[in-house]
């Protein structure tokens, strides 16, 4: 009896402490450093300026077959890469090149929980299109396309090395956003 009063009593010195309070939720704090921008020149018939963060471009991608070259914009901290593809606008393919870059966005309507479309138009630099930004747990989150409607046209793509996870990226998502909105302002066609 005197065992069993013994356990009974140690039972309930233990059970005596505080209740565990869960913790309240919180976000990742990501801090990215002020952009800062250079212009790039490339061998292709335009120029703009580029986070100096990301890492310099060092080659053109030729697509021979489809008439197409690609850039690549890496960010090695934020682990994404906006890719820039350019195609030359003749008289017959601007309306399908225009097609197939909102295609290109309407591709992730399966995942994505929202698209909105921003028109875009600097008529001092010949500049015109359109930035879509894409919300929830979709591939890409940001994607734009831009053309001076007679010789150029660029469409731009971010990508993120990662699965997409809306709340891990978003800070990084956002961070860049404002780098491909300054890449199409900025954009000067040679």
């Amino acid at each position: 009896m005197k065992r069993l009063a013994a356990v009974i009593l140690a039972g309930l010195c233990l059970s005596c402490a505080e209740d565990p309070i869960p913790k309240p939720k919180a976000f990742l704090r990501l801090d990215y450093p002020q952009a800062n921008y250079h212009t790039v020149q490339t061998a292709l018939p335009f120029s703009f300026e580029q986070n100096e963060i990301a890492e310099d471009i060092d080659n053109i991608k030729v697509d021979k077959s489809k008439n197409t070259f690609g850039l690549d914009i890496q960010y090695p901290e934020m682990k994404g890469t906006i890719y820039l593809t350019y195609k030359q606008v003749n008289k017959d393919n601007l309306e399908s090149l225009i097609k197939d870059a909102q295609n290109l966005t309407q591709k992730h309507v399966v995942k994505a929980d929202e698209i909105i479309e921003q028109p875009y138009e600097n008529k001092l630099h010949n500049v015109f299109g359109m930035f879509y930004e894409v919300g929830g747990n979709a591939a890409s989150q940001s994607q734009f396309y831009v053309t001076d409607s007679v010789n150029h046209f660029l469409t731009g793509s971010l990508y993120f090395y990662a699965k997409p996870n809306y709340d891990s990226i978003y800070p990084a998502a956002v961070y860049l956003k404002n780098d491909i909105k300054h890449i199409m302002e900025t954009i000067t066609w040679n």
